[in-house]
């Protein structure tokens, strides 16, 4: 007579206390990397600009590297299922970032002692520093307080009244304010807010709480033509709803890009949900309408577009023209390798040097090489974050994964787009690379909701509790 364990219990009972891998400690290793590679870059723009190491080096290092242990040990703590890829790819994009104004300034800097214009300079590098320790704060307030994503499900309908709020406060009087022609800002204590960074976040909430509870209506087809189900016309008002809104932003704050953003998002959810192409369809051809009858009557956008259209046409009558110009001569002057960091003239480009058409600094003194490398990195975030999607287990999860990873995607192609000349300038800035305290911490919010939703899709399920009288079973053997 001899005991056996049931085999189906033992194996049951190793996969959970086992469990899948955290990853960890490759993302602790990815992060070394992700503060070195910055502060060679910042030596590296200070030997090129002024032939020495600059003295704020080791600080520099030290606040970067302080922030991104901050932030992996709350992943760590809080999240430590998750996917260990986005923390360190945001940690890189930002210190290279903060190494790009940070050059921008010195070459502002020069150039305004040459001019003997003492006392107007005005360093962004070390303002994006402090809202970079904002966006990690607000990032470990994501990680510590949203214990489960789903449940932001029920604020549903709350976050549709919340985010139109934050669309609507720059057009209030003594609170909005109209910066070269978009009123896409507000004035808080001194601090210009970008309400609409946060509004992606917020409208991606209700985006995925709407389409989860109607997305068997939406996907229901009533007559097909030339190869589309069209769907039925009582199911049009949502997209209806939401093109009227895009327009409306675009008419009355002249912000392209935010109504880009937002109606695009809802289409790319739309089509995730229903998995019909109609939407797609449907959804490129109103926002290509919308576009042309607003355009037609303005101003700023017209503006825009006759600068994408003919840049050197009007080159020396427009602001727009000349930025774009010099823009476009920025990125043919960098070659494959570019110039060499802190040996481009990017900087001539002016206010917006360092915000919207800080890419161009990239194409100019990191060449061809340095533009793919930046966007290979953003792709990691994006794919990461429809890998999320797809491994998450609720359906209002899955939406909402897509959803933000759909926002910050549509954000990078038109901004690079716009800066490049393939489609018009939308005002808006490069996430964790451009100077900008809105788009940071907001973006930094963004990733902090995708570990969570990455955490609770990797985190194993709990083992069944085992049966005693299973484990307890003999075997007799004849």
């Amino acid at each position: 007579m001899s005991s056996t364990t049931n085999p189906s219990t033992q194996h049951t009972s190793t996969i959970g206390a086992i469990g899948a891998p955290s990853r960890r400690n490759t993302e602790l290793a990815l992060l070394a990397f992700a503060v070195v590679i910055p502060v060679f870059a910042y030596a590296n723009v200070g030997l090129a600009i002024n032939d020495q190491v600059p003295s704020g080096l080791l600080g520099y290092g030290l606040g970067l590297g302080l922030l991104a242990a901050v932030g992996h040990l709350v992943v760590r703590k809080f999240a430590p299922y998750a996917d260990p890829l986005m923390l360190p790819v945001a940690t890189l994009l930002n210190g290279l970032g903060l190494v790009l104004i940070w050059r921008l300034d010195q070459s502002q800097r020069l150039q305004q002692l040459a001019e003997n214009a003492y006392g107007s300079f005005s360093a962004s590098a070390p303002k994006q520093l402090l809202y970079s320790a904002i966006g990690i704060a607000l990032f470990v307030a994501v990680l510590m307080l949203l214990k489960d994503h789903r449940v932001l499900q029920r604020y549903t309908y709350i976050s549709m009244v919340a985010a139109i709020v934050l669309l609507l406060l720059p057009l209030v009087p003594g609170l909005g304010a109209n910066v070269f022609g978009a009123k896409i800002w507000i004035s808080v204590a001194g601090f210009s807010i970008q309400p609409g960074e946060f509004a992606k976040i917020v409208i991606a909430v209700f985006f995925s709480g709407y389409l989860m509870v109607k997305r068997d209506a939406l996907a229901l087809a009533s007559r097909r033509f030339l190869g589309l189900y069209l769907p039925r016309g009582r199911d049009l008002g949502p997209i209806l709803t939401l093109w009227a809104l895009s327009l409306l932003i675009l008419i009355f704050e002249n912000d392209l890009g935010s109504s880009l953003l937002f109606f695009g998002m809802f289409v790319i959810m739309l089509y995730v949900a229903t998995e019909r192409t109609s939407w797609i369809v449907i959804g490129l051809l109103m926002s290509a309408g919308g576009a042309v009858v607003v355009s037609t009557f303005a101003s700023q956008v017209q503006v825009r577009v006759n600068a994408w259209l003919d840049p050197f046409g009007c080159y020396a009558d427009s602001g727009a023209c000349e930025q774009i110009g010099q823009s476009i001569m920025a990125f043919g002057s960098g070659g494959v390798l570019g110039t060499g960091l802190g040996q481009g003239n990017s900087d001539l480009i002016g206010f917006a040097a360092n915000s919207d058409f800080i890419f161009a600094t990239v194409g100019e003194e990191l060449g061809l090489a340095g533009v793919m490398a930046f966007l290979l990195l953003y792709a990691l975030i994006i794919e990461r974050g429809i890998r999320t999607a797809l491994a998450a287990r609720d359906p209002f999860g899955k939406l909402f994964a897509t959803g933000l990873s759909g926002a910050f995607a549509l954000q990078i192609f038109v901004v690079a787009g716009g800066v490049m000349g393939l489609i018009p300038l939308t005002g808006m800035t490069m996430p964790f690379l451009a100077s900008g305290g809105s788009s940071v911490i907001a973006n930094w919010a963004l990733v902090g909701i995708l570990l969570r939703i990455s955490d609770t899709a990797r985190r194993p399920a709990p083992a069944p509790a085992s049966n005693p009288d299973a484990e307890m079973t003999q075997v007799v053997r004849p």
